[in-house]
């Protein structure tokens, strides 16, 4: 008895559901990703009791031993003349830039008015400051 086999196609590997379900995966992954901000300096904000208010600017963070912070870069060297440095260099390309200075609660005085005063000489004119919701 003669059995022929039968004439097949030669097997290939489909790519496109595997596409498809790989593009699946990645909306599903990109629409339930959150988003956190992270800071360079762990900072306790003082209360208030004012309303919040939603700013786009660069942040400025002091921590309470004189260290500072430029959008979380933590820079280097404390002094005046490289975080004036550091917020001209945030500041470029933006219309009105503003600085939002999150200084901890225990942070002195000083260090308050360095910010302020590099914000000054690097031509930022608006600054906010932040604080936490008082219960």
């Amino acid at each position: 008895m003669h059995f022929r086999t039968p004439d097949h196609d030669p097997l290939e590997i489909n790519l496109i559901p595997l596409i498809d379900v790989l593009l699946v995966m990645l909306i599903f992954l990109a629409a339930t990703t959150t988003f956190m901000r992270h800071q360079a300096l762990a900072i306790t904000l003082p209360q208030a009791s004012a309303q919040t208010q939603s700013v786009q600017a660069i942040e400025l963070s002091i921590h309470e031993s004189g260290r500072f912070a430029v959008n979380a870069v933590l820079l280097q060297n404390p002094d005046l003349a490289s975080l004036t440095a550091a917020l001209r260099q945030a500041s470029e390309g933006q219309q009105e830039p503003t600085v939002l200075i999150r200084a901890a609660a225990s942070a002195t005085h000083q260090l308050v008015i360095t910010g302020m005063q590099a914000a000054r000489q690097a031509g930022i004119t608006r600054v906010h400051f932040a604080t936490q919701a008082s219960d």
